[in-house]
């Protein structure tokens, strides 16, 4: 293999995961019709956006955290403890989730620049009452209230790096927090809060096409879908014409997360824009594939066990313009991952 195919196939890998980026123990959880509809009753207040995830917060907290974690109780405490400290400077408990949908729009405020909107819309059980006095009192007096189209919207000042869910570091600022209706609550800037009360309970049909794709594994913990404009790509940089042009033919990305009780698996599919560049990109990640193992044995021990596993169950297959990536890991493999 030369250095140029060499060094695409490395690139190629950072991409896939940046398009990826951007989310108790028990019997595996089957998908009800109550779930299903969870999931319906929150998308239906999400404004047109160009990625969906949909995060089974339940099965995340309950048994897919529990069981990454199992052999490391110090982080496992870690995560609760997160848990504990969103709630402790919001007045809200993601404990009371069930899911959570998450809709991003990209924009670009200046020249090879793309910022990433989100608005999370949580079902669970909320009494709007004591969230307001939670959110209150958990603002020490930062914490102010808007009114908007007939809903309430409560602005709480962070200034804080804080960890959602306990796994994913993030820096909150202003958090807007709006109970849409008894079941749905609105989390993230103040802009993005104020509309989704403007899709309001009819939903936007905008995102039908994601929503099918965030929703084609109905069992998994984690689903999602994106469309992939040229111009994110741009503003990527990956460096290199060969990797740029390959990546740039992708219009779409979709998959899933899954676990099971002993393993956590990944589905990650590229849609391009005609067979002949799926198959191009196919030869990327095959690349990548075939010397993975050179740059696995600098990793430290953890490291390198999870990464030789994720490679030895990597599977790549192309179907017409989409090119489709799976692996599975052992769950308590990935506790090396979590800081």
């Amino acid at each position: 293999m030369n250095k140029k195919v060499l060094v695409s196939s490395i690139a190629l890998a950072f991409v896939l995961v940046a398009l990826l980026s951007g989310f108790g123990s028990g019997a595996p959880a089957r998908t009800s019709a109550t779930k299903l509809a969870a999931a319906a009753d929150s998308l239906s207040y999400l404004p047109a956006s160009d990625g969906i995830a949909l995060i089974d917060v339940r099965r995340m907290l309950n048994e897919t955290m529990p069981r990454i974690l199992a052999g490391d109780p110090a982080k496992l405490a870690q995560a609760n403890a997160e848990i504990d400290k969103f709630k402790t400077r919001t007045g809200i408990d993601p404990r009371t989730f069930d899911r959570v949908v998450m809709g991003t729009r990209y924009t670009n405020p200046s020249a090879n620049v793309t910022k990433l909107e989100t608005v999370a819309i949580a079902h669970g059980t909320f009494n709007a009452k004591a969230l307001a006095a939670a959110a209150r009192t958990a603002a020490n007096g930062k914490y102010r209230e808007e009114k908007y189209r007939g809903a309430t919207i409560m602005i709480v000042t962070i200034n804080d790096r804080m960890k959602l869910l306990g796994l994913w570091d993030i820096r909150l600022n202003d958090l807007a927090v709006c109970a849409l209706d008894p079941n749905s609550l609105a989390i993230g800037t103040l802009p993005n809060v104020r509309a989704a009360i403007e899709v309001g309970p009819g939903g936007s049909r905008a995102n039908g096409d994601l929503i099918l794709l965030a929703n084609r594994d109905p069992t998994a913990v984690i689903g999602f879908g994106a469309n992939i404009p040229r111009e994110l790509m741009t503003n990527l940089n990956v460096g290199n014409d060969t990797i740029a042009k390959d990546a740039g033919s992708i219009r779409q990305v979709y998959g899933s997360i899954g676990s099971t009780d002993s393993d956590v698996s990944l589905m990650l599919v590229a849609r391009t824009d005609s067979a002949e560049a799926a198959n191009n990109l196919n030869d990327m990640v095959t690349g990548l594939k075939d010397i993975g193992g050179l740059f696995i044995g600098r990793m430290d021990p953890a490291r390198k066990a999870l990464a030789q596993s994720a490679l030895d169950n990597l599977k790549i297959t192309t179907r017409g313009a989409e090119v489709e990536i799976k692996t599975q890991v052992a769950a308590t493999n990935l506790a090396s991952v979590i800081k």
